[in-house]
């Protein structure tokens, strides 16, 4: 019986560590977020954080990894996402974004990252355009975040975030639907 408690409390402790990091990397983006600051967030030891996960790098491919065959999930998921590119951008993503298209270090770095996104998120969804709704709603993200950010469309300045969130179900909602 103890060591179903031990196992319990340890399972209970990762959980709390890859909610934290969620929000962090969500947040300060992977360079931005620490190992001291999720496990501040998590409240935990720094140590505990290294214990569960190994690494930075680890930690964060488990916290960006969406449930496999899991479309409810990805929408809510894409939601919060969207959510979090409406806000301000931390420095280091408008940073990105504003090089991807003139410095190919940064190209590579995004392209990278969104192919990484969208294989994620495929693997979340059912049908044989599973891949293909995956690309549409990543780049459609992407799109969303440049328009907003940096070619300030004037359709924004009266859409609040949650009327966009709100439009945005029905756009997610398709990715849950079988091809």
């Amino acid at each position: 019986m103890n060591e179903t408690s031990r196992d319990a409390k340890r399972a209970r402790t990762a959980q709390r560590i890859l909610a934290a990091a969620r929000q962090e990397f969500a947040t300060r983006g992977f360079d931005g977020a620490t190992i001291r600051g999720i496990a501040g967030v998590a409240g935990v030891d720094a140590s505990l954080v290294m214990q569960h996960y190994g690494s930075k790098a680890a930690l964060f491919t488990t916290a960006v990894q969406l449930p496999s065959d899991d479309a409810e999930s990805a929408a809510e998921h894409l939601l919060e996402v969207l959510a979090n590119r409406l806000r301000d951008l931390p420095p280091e993503t408008s940073a990105l974004v504003q090089s991807m298209l003139t410095v190919p270090e940064a190209a590579d770095s995004m392209r990278a990252y969104l192919d990484e996104r969208v294989d994620n998120l495929a693997r979340s969804l059912d049908g044989d355009d599973a891949h293909l709704r995956a690309l549409l709603t990543v780049s459609g993200i992407l799109g969303l975040t440049i328009t907003r950010h940096f070619l300030k469309l004037h359709a924004f300045d009266d859409a609040s975030d949650e009327s966009i969130l709100q439009a945005a179900r029905g756009w997610t909602a398709y990715l849950s639907r079988d091809s």
